[in-house]
């Protein structure tokens, strides 16, 4: 770590803290600062902006805010609630980085849009669940019955494989981690898969049988995964292939302040804020 990071974490941050934080090899200088006219504080200040969902991400950030404050760092929080915004004020350079995604989405993102995101921390992971609309059970799917969705490419992968899990479908071998409705092989009970976007499938949650819901929207909804039909199992892939991430550019993978920002979301503190306010719908990695 580079002199001015480690002077930076000297406080409340500490060096030690960037364990559970990933990054890459580039190098950048910091962004322009202000230096404070007291002494005792650290030789430099600089405000952070970083775009996030409005739950958990942005509440997980209003923690990281007071422990970059105590090292003279204003974080400020810009919410979004869509999955492609936010990445492209990282390319465009009105964010310095943003929290929201997990690493699967990113890496596709930057294939299909030509972006340069990299990820500068693992965080946490949130299940998938299913959730009931009209029907209370998965026992109780009739034929035909609806079966919502998210339209994008890594989610909608990631909710049908949860519903074979389930033993609703069978999916082709070769899928991978990207089926779409093409490549439902089985599907003896007719069932109609709903594609929609992730945002919108909690308010049309009453309108399907069932619905497989992003866990950030089913938090900012009041679902709770105790009330789910059924979530990603924990040994599964979920930890891994959707681990939510730091998001940055490449170029600032290797930048001090993004050292301290993702020391401070891999912090003591934000663990236990999140263990004790998401019961189980978000789950850190670090």
């Amino acid at each position: 770590m580079k002199k001015f990071a480690s002077l930076l974490l000297s406080g409340a941050l500490t060096v030690g803290l960037l364990a559970g934080c990933g990054g890459g090899s580039a190098n950048t200088p910091a962004p322009e600062t202000t230096a404070p006219a007291e002494s005792g504080t650290p030789a430099e200040t600089v405000t952070l902006k970083v775009g996030a969902s409005p739950a958990p991400h942005a509440e997980i950030l209003e923690v990281v805010k007071d422990l970059l404050a105590e090292e003279g760092i204003t974080l400020e929080i810009v919410e979004f609630d869509d999955y492609i915004l936010p990445n492209q004020a990282i390319e465009d350079g009105s964010l310095d980085a943003n929290y929201f995604q997990h690493i699967t989405y990113m890496n596709n993102f930057n294939v299909e849009y030509g972006t340069h995101l990299a990820s500068a921390a693992e965080v946490h992971y949130e299940p998938f669940g299913i959730y009931a609309g009209k029907t209370a059970s998965l026992e109780e799917l009739a034929d035909g019955a609806q079966i919502a969705v998210p339209n994008d490419t890594t989610n909608e992968g990631r909710a049908l494989l949860l519903l074979q899990e389930q033993g609703l479908i069978t999916l082709a071998e070769d899928c991978g981690l990207e089926p779409t409705k093409d490549d439902i092989a089985e599907n003896p009970h007719n069932y109609e898969i709903v594609e929609l976007e992730a945002k919108l499938l909690p308010t049309t949650l009453q309108d399907v049988d069932i619905a497989v819901i992003n866990g950030n929207y089913a938090i900012d909804a009041g679902l709770k995964v105790s009330d789910a039909l059924a979530i990603e199992a924990a040994d599964g892939t979920a930890a891994t292939a959707y681990v939510n991430v730091l998001a940055v550019s490449e170029d600032r993978v290797d930048d001090p302040y993004i050292d301290a920002l993702a020391a401070a979301l891999c912090s003591q503190e934000v663990k236990d804020f999140i263990d004790t306010t998401y019961e189980g719908a978000v789950v850190t990695v670090f």
